[in-house]
């Protein structure tokens, strides 16, 4: 994968004002659309659900990243995929049977990515990553928006990348979490490929100005 992709985090958009938000992202050089749903119970957090997500894929014209934070994923895939889902990414942590639920997704025409916490070693992955389209590091504890990034996510993408490299998997390296145009050029230079920036973004006075800006560091 050459360019690097930019996937603002819709956790960080303005609820009152979505559709506005959803057509700016359409409109800017982002790549994709990153949308957290989170149970309350995986993580200390609720976002939305079903509803939302049908509403939000509804007007996005971009590529949908959903990221699972709830237990038994397994449960929705069906039902993710059938809302306009591209990409489904389940944690690590919540699935009993990795591989079972990678197939599964799959199975539904999505391609299929699995999120590690801060603290989950990577070599969990070392018998799926075959199997695994594309792996989301946490750089932050999962569960809300706007925290620092934790420093030794550095470390864990050249291990991820050893990984991919030593098996021949083409899985690609996601990071979420405290990216901005501060460290971008440093993530992507150990290894990393797509960026979800939340808080980064929709703070900004210049929304599409600051993905613009995220883009061209991290390709330049």
């Amino acid at each position: 994968m050459n360019s690097k992709l930019i996937a603002p985090s819709i956790l960080a958009a303005d609820f009152a004002n979505l559709q506005r938000d959803i057509e700016m992202v359409n409109k800017s050089e982002a790549d994709w659309f990153h949308i957290d749903i989170m149970d309350g119970v995986f993580v200390p957090n609720i976002s939305y659900g079903m509803p939302v997500l049908k509403a939000i894929t509804k007007h996005a014209k971009k590529t949908i990243d959903v990221h699972l934070m709830i237990i038994d994923p397994d449960r929705y895939i069906k039902t993710f995929a059938e809302l306009g889902s591209n990409i489904l990414t389940v944690h690590y942590e919540a699935c009993t049977h990795l591989h079972r639920t990678l197939q599964a997704i799959k199975a539904e025409g999505m391609k299929a990515g699995v999120a590690l916490n801060p603290h989950t070693n990577i070599n969990v992955l070392e018998d799926t990553i075959n199997d695994i389209d594309l792996v989301l590091i946490m750089s932050v504890n999962p569960g809300f928006g706007g925290q620092s990034f934790i420093e030794n996510t550095y470390n864990k993408i050249k291990q991820l990348k050893t990984l991919i490299d030593k098996k021949g998997a083409s899985t690609i390296i996601e990071i979420d979490g405290g990216v901005t145009n501060k460290n971008i050029k440093q993530l992507v230079d150990t290894g990393a490929d797509v960026f979800v920036a939340g808080s980064h973004v929709f703070k900004s006075n210049n929304q599409t100005e600051t993905i613009k800006e995220l883009k061209t560091i991290a390709n330049s």
